[in-house]
């Protein structure tokens, strides 16, 4: 499956991300080989295999230790694209609730 240069603008936008137009072309190739490869993927004879478990179910779980380290709303803020008294704002996901 081939990305073309307008799909990673796309992607781009939608991700609020800025990519330099001299490495665009680079992306959608890299993006069309993590596409050709779960492709291939996808094509597997899996029948009969049984689901990967990558931790034992009985394995200690890691100790919660917070090191004190925290944003303040404002900290947190300054770094949003968009803020308003003290929230995010954010671009409507569901623009036509009522159809």
């Amino acid at each position: 499956m081939s990305i073309d240069r307008a799909e990673v603008a796309r992607i781009a936008e939608l991700a609020r991300l800025h990519i330099p137009e001299d490495q665009v072309e680079r992306l959608a190739s890299q993006l069309s080989q993590v596409l050709d490869f779960a492709a291939t993927i996808q094509q597997l004879d899996l029948e009969g295999c049984e689901p990967t478990v990558f931790a034992p179910a009985d394995a200690p779980l890691r100790q919660d230790q917070p090191d004190g380290r925290r944003l303040t709303p404002e900290q947190a803020l300054a770094a949003a694209p968009e803020g308003e008294h003290g929230f995010f704002l954010v671009p409507p996901i569901v623009e036509n609730v009522n159809p």
